[in-house]
């Protein structure tokens, strides 16, 4: 519920901010992890404020904005929205541009409007901020914690093909460096992410490893897209999220043509999402009567989805950059929709194999994802339910935003 922002003084122990802008939220889209924890912190007494950007590609709503900084309450938590200039792709001049004119503003930000914080996180991609938080941190004397979800600039020299001397690289990585030395503590999503902080001179205490979560009860949104009307006798193998380069989709859309290409016309490929990749996959599709495409739809909606596949896929680039590991949403919401999933990757951790509730085969082997994806339509319904039904265990042990909320506030503790 969205209301309208009027700080209150609650009695609690600790007050956070967090600053991430592409942070979103169910009512405007993705991303969702700092909505999802700042919502459990609030209802351990904890005040919350997140700030994030009036402009995200990721966005299905953009957020109305008043001004340059536009505030209100989504349940419980407080937001504040920096206008930022919309862009047209997500690797564009137009996106530095955005980045550059938030890390400006919150050099502005009224604070009076703001709990005094206990601790501030800085969140990647952007690094920008890490420089507002340095001098946030020395203003309210908080505790500073650099939060790495993707390695920038790594990320963009592994995916995007730019060389290592290009200026952009070399100028986020001074931030990079900056937001290392100066912060508390650093987190990340990746279990293994201290392997390339070692390569900084990082203190391994410094580094702390929170992953990415799920909502434990995700209501099930009743959804207008009904597959199984469509594909009464289909073994349908499906993914849901955004169709991007480094979702490796083609790998699976290549899959499909194998299995075309043998005359198997039981097992349809669905994709579910939108995204800057998607009118080069349809382009690649072409001629495929086993591969359907669908536009994204609500995060509310996405359960409803998974609950019509009889399997999921996910898939990622055989790149160096995944020895730091993974920690994909998309992998914990397939889990805890108690679906098996099939997943193609090389990298240091894999969920699905250390859950058993699927079967992992090598990154872009087109030939190794097929033959995995007839395998599991082969199963009967009992054998893929038990699959499902381990990873759905799994992920609630080790992935409950509840759980991840408090082991971010005992984090914070610790720094005093």
């Amino acid at each position: 519920m969205l209301k309208h922002f009027s700080p209150t003084n609650p009695m609690n122990n600790k007050t956070i901010w967090i600053i991430n802008q592409y942070a979103g939220s169910p009512y405007h889209g993705m991303e969702y992890r700092h909505y999802y924890l700042a919502k459990e912190m609030v209802k351990l007494g904890v005040e919350v404020f997140i700030i994030s950007g009036s402009y995200s590609h990721l966005y299905q709503h953009q957020p109305v904005s008043h001004g340059n900084y536009t505030f209100e309450i989504i349940d419980g938590i407080n937001y504040c929205w920096i206008k930022v200039p919309p862009y047209k792709k997500s690797v564009s001049i137009g996106r530095f541009k955005n980045m550059g004119v938030f890390m400006w503003k919150l050099f502005s930000l009224p604070s009076n409007r703001f709990q005094k914080p206990d601790a501030i996180i800085v969140s990647s991609p952007s690094l920008f901020p890490i420089l507002n938080g340095v001098k946030l941190k020395k203003k309210f004397n908080a505790k500073l914690i650099f939060e790495i979800r993707d390695i920038w600039p790594l990320t963009l020299l592994a995916l995007g093909k730019i060389s290592s001397s290009h200026p952009a690289i070399k100028f986020l990585s001074w931030f990079e460096k900056y937001g290392y030395r100066h912060s508390d503590k650093i987190v990340s999503l990746l279990p293994n992410c201290y392997e390339h902080l070692k390569k900084f001179e990082v203190n391994e205490n410094k580094f702390t490893c929170i992953p990415n979560g799920i909502d434990e009860m995700p209501a099930m949104v009743p959804t207008g897209l009904n597959l199984r009307d469509q594909f009464t006798e289909n073994f349908i193998v499906g993914y849901a999220g955004t169709l991007g380069i480094s979702n490796a989709m083609e790998f699976f859309l290549e899959s499909a043509r194998n299995l075309f290409h043998e005359k198997n016309n039981s097992i349809v490929f669905v994709l579910v999402g939108d995204g800057g990749e998607v009118e080069n996959l349809k382009r690649m599709a072409t001629g495929l009567t086993n591969v359907f495409f669908y536009p994204r739809v609500p995060k509310t909606e996405i359960p409803s989805i998974l609950n019509q596949f009889d399997a999921c896929y996910i898939g990622w680039h055989n790149n160096g950059l995944y020895r730091y590991g993974i920690s994909a949403n998309k992998i914990f919401d397939y889990m805890l929709s108690s679906k098996p999933v099939v997943h193609s990757i090389n990298s240091f951790n894999d969920p699905i194999a250390e859950s058993g509730c699927g079967i992992s085969v090598p990154a872009e082997d087109t030939i190794a994802i097929s033959e995995a994806i007839k395998k599991m339509s082969l199963m009967n319904e009992t054998e893929r339910s038990i699959m499902g039904a381990r990873g759905k265990a799994f992920v609630l042990k080790n992935h409950s935003y509840s759980n991840l909320a408090k082991k971010y506030l005992e984090l914070i503790d610790e720094l005093g």
